[in-house]
């Protein structure tokens, strides 16, 4: 990686959980200025615009959070092992997140739903990947005779998807994660229901 290619990784990186946390338009070039000590010059040399870092931004993150999270399920032999790791993952979120600032689905994906276009569809692939990867866990187990063949795993991945999300939202705004817990005993039960 040359000198132009880590400045650019260093900004992306400092940028990253002020843009999680504080939203796109709540982010300013004095906030990315201010965390990267860099001049006004040393951003737009290496970005045409904030838009622009907005875009490597989310990549970023949305990488970091595949990583985490296919970290987190590697170890486990088996699908209901790979769904409960994650579920210890989710009851502490955002404890052990990677990059700060809550999910970054939610916060890009409100932001972007009226107004970005090119946000929405990165945050459309993000959502519709993590849903494949809950299928893909299911269809595993069922292949290893851990799960009831009739189970249907994409209804279940929307299932799980949402209410991880929706529970991770709730639990930010009333900060505790009291219906997480709740959520993810849902899950683990209606995982039970479906193992052989």
């Amino acid at each position: 990686m040359g000198k132009a290619e880590r400045t650019r990784q260093f900004i992306i990186e400092q940028a990253a959980p002020i843009f999680n946390r504080k939203g796109v338009a709540g982010t300013s070039i004095s906030d990315i200025l201010k965390a990267t000590r860099l001049a006004k010059g040393g951003v737009y040399g290496n970005f045409a615009s904030k838009e622009e870092i907005v875009m490597e931004v989310f990549d970023y993150i949305a990488e970091e959070e595949r990583q985490q999270l296919m970290k987190i399920t590697a170890t486990a032999k088996t699908s209901a092992g790979k769904f409960e790791a994650l579920f210890e993952y989710y009851a502490t979120f955002p404890k052990n997140q990677r990059v700060a600032g809550g999910c970054p689905m939610l916060n890009f994906g409100v932001e972007a739903d009226d107004t970005n276009p090119g946000l929405k569809k990165k945050v459309s692939e993000l959502v519709l990947y993590y849903q494949s990867r809950i299928a893909k866990m299911v269809q595993y187990g069922k292949d290893n005779g851990e799960f009831k063949p009739d189970w249907d795993e994409k209804k279940f991945a929307v299932r799980m998807f949402t209410m991880l999300e929706g529970a991770i939202l709730v639990s930010s705004v009333l900060g505790h994660n009291k219906q997480m817990l709740v959520v993810l005993d849902a899950l683990r039960e209606e995982m039970k229901h479906h193992s052989l």
